[in-house]
């Protein structure tokens, strides 16, 4: 299985997917487009997976290579490779298919509770997390459903936290599994966070140690399902 994946910020990689990506039989390449570096055509993976940024999905000015990204994904799904997309990433992809990207009533960052919704549980690629589950947040815009979605998971901060596309084959998370404690730390020496409502402090953050463990458990359970 050969896995390219879509890097937006030097300071966000894959988290707990790569090692478990690397334990098994997976071709790993990976496009890094904040470095101008060339993407790939679909004929160069089987997987693609999306992963989170600090943009906009609409920021083109600051960002020009926001537009191939696009077309590299809207040509990724329609020549029938897999997708998982990661907040910014399953903005990206919801965009592509239909979904438009807008900001969120709220603001949600750190650890915050999931429910699946119905057709969430019903749906094989959630079937190895709980009913309600903690995961770890960093956004601030939300999507629409794409046409012929099915809604997964929703919070109290924000309905729109996972999407199905043609059954198992498109996923876009707006939570992040994928997040280690040594990323969290990462991320908090690049951006600066204002408590809220539903926005709590570094130090509240990076306390709960377990609940990094048990967030990258759900990520594996979750690639175990799609892939």
């Amino acid at each position: 299985m050969r896995v390219h994946w879509l890097q937006h910020a030097d300071f966000e990689d894959l988290g707990c997917i790569g090692p478990w990506l690397a334990a098994r039989d997976t071709v790993i390449s990976s496009t890094r487009l904040y470095a101008g570096e060339q993407l790939p055509t679909p004929d160069d993976f089987d997987v693609l997976i999306v992963m989170g940024g600090p943009m906009n999905i609409y920021e083109y000015a600051a960002h020009p290579w926001l537009r191939a990204e696009k077309a590299l994904i809207r040509a990724a799904i329609a020549q029938g490779r897999q997708a998982l997309g990661i907040c910014l990433g399953a903005q990206l992809i919801a965009d592509v298919l239909g979904g438009p990207v807008r900001p969120s009533a709220e603001s949600e960052i750190g650890w915050f509770p999931l429910r699946k919704t119905a057709e969430g549980g019903r749906h094989p690629l959630m079937a190895g997390l709980a009913e309600t589950f903690l995961a770890f947040h960093w956004h601030g815009d939300t999507y629409a459903p794409p046409p012929g979605a099915v809604r997964l998971a929703e919070s109290e901060a924000c309905a729109q936290q996972a999407f199905a596309w043609d059954g198992n084959r498109v996923l876009g998370l707006q939570f992040h599994l994928e997040v280690t404690y040594d990323n969290a730390v990462a991320w908090f020496r690049h951006e600066r966070i204002s408590p809220a409502r539903y926005v709590q402090t570094p130090e509240q953050i990076l306390a709960e140690r377990k609940a990094f463990d048990a967030n990258n458990d759900g990520m594996r359970a979750v690639l175990a399902q799609f892939l």
